[in-house]
């Protein structure tokens, strides 16, 4: 046998799972084409963090650019704003971490209780909405009800003889509102991936439980909770892994100058700093910064959780 029939030998397996499953492969082209085109290859520019590089110049300049090694990354760290938007990115993700994260959980126990068919279908229906719609819609719906001038909220506030607020700009309320949106956007959604684990836990130990006299509260307690624990746990490490994406989208659409100490983030410093200001070598610096810390983020708690609860994504 030849060498090129022996490569054909070895490579038949692949080839046959290849025809064989060659729809499958097909639905999932374009998602890897989507990926590897604004996901992989994208990172070639992280070069120009360690570069002097004039965003003028074009594709050329990334390679003719001066190199400067670590300068942009110390201008950041010894920069006026570094303290205050890794603050803001860690005290708003944190607080839509401990908030955010066990609500749909909650919302998945709750809703799991519920013994009408039909009314679990509309509530699950209306939760799943907001998911839906654009963060553009949301900012604006948050402008018509906050507004001091005739916003929902604030006509209430007098008819109950209260002051108007200017919740969205002013310090004190900000992050409460982008946290209360940001629940109320994903809490239905979050919640099928829960529903699916709880789906899949064995009906006989519910049977088995009542009969002992479990209560609802017992059974979800002893059964329900241990059963999804691992689903939990690797939805628990992909937040954790993004704890620097306080939400971009949200808070651009929303903050105003009156808000930046609270609210000005690594994703809105990049923003301004690359496209406002075209300095493209320092704003590619502090976004690779932000993934550095994101990868060990998400390696940390991946490890943790596997030498805790032997659970992990990989």
């Amino acid at each position: 046998m030849t060498a090129s029939n022996r490569h054909l030998t070895v490579r038949s397996p692949w080839l046959k799972k290849l025809l064989r499953y060659r729809f499958y492969y097909l639905l999932a082209l374009p998602g890897l084409i989507y990926l590897l085109v604004f996901k992989y290859t994208p990172m070639f520019g992280l070069v120009i963090a360690f570069k002097d590089y004039d965003p003028y110049s074009g594709v050329a300049g990334i390679f003719s650019a001066p190199w400067v090694g670590l300068a942009n990354f110390e201008k950041f760290f010894d920069s006026y704003y570094f303290g205050r938007i890794m603050s803001n990115t860690l005290i708003i993700s944190l607080l839509k971490l401990l908030i955010g994260f066990p609500a749909p959980i909650l919302f998945a126990l709750m809703l799991n209780e519920v013994q009408g068919r039909r009314f679990k279908k509309v509530v699950q229906t209306i939760s799943y909405i907001p998911h839906f719609i654009s963060w553009v819609i949301v900012a604006a719906l948050l402008q018509t009800l906050l507004t001091t001038d005739n916003g929902l909220v604030n006509v209430v506030l007098n008819r109950l003889g209260l002051r108007s607020i200017s919740f969205m700009t002013s310090p004190k309320y900000f992050r409460s509102i982008l946290v209360i949106s940001d629940v109320w956007k994903s809490i239905g959604f979050g919640s099928i991936v829960y529903l699916a684990a709880i789906a899949g836990v064995d009906p006989s130990q519910y049977e088995a439980a009542a009969i002992d006299g479990a209560g609802r509260f017992k059974r979800i307690w002893y059964i329900t909770l241990p059963s999804i624990s691992s689903v939990v746990v690797i939805m628990l490490i992909f937040r954790v892994g993004g704890l620097l994406d306080a939400g971009f989208e949200q808070i651009f659409l929303t903050y105003s100058p009156s808000v930046y100490k609270v609210a000005d983030i690594i994703d809105t410093f990049v923003y301004r700093v690359g496209l406002v200001e075209h300095d493209y070598s320092y704003s590619v610096a502090v976004s690779f910064f932000k993934s550095v810390v994101a990868a060990v983020l998400l390696l940390t708690t991946n490890f943790i959780s596997k030498r805790i609860s032997g659970e992990g994504i990989w």
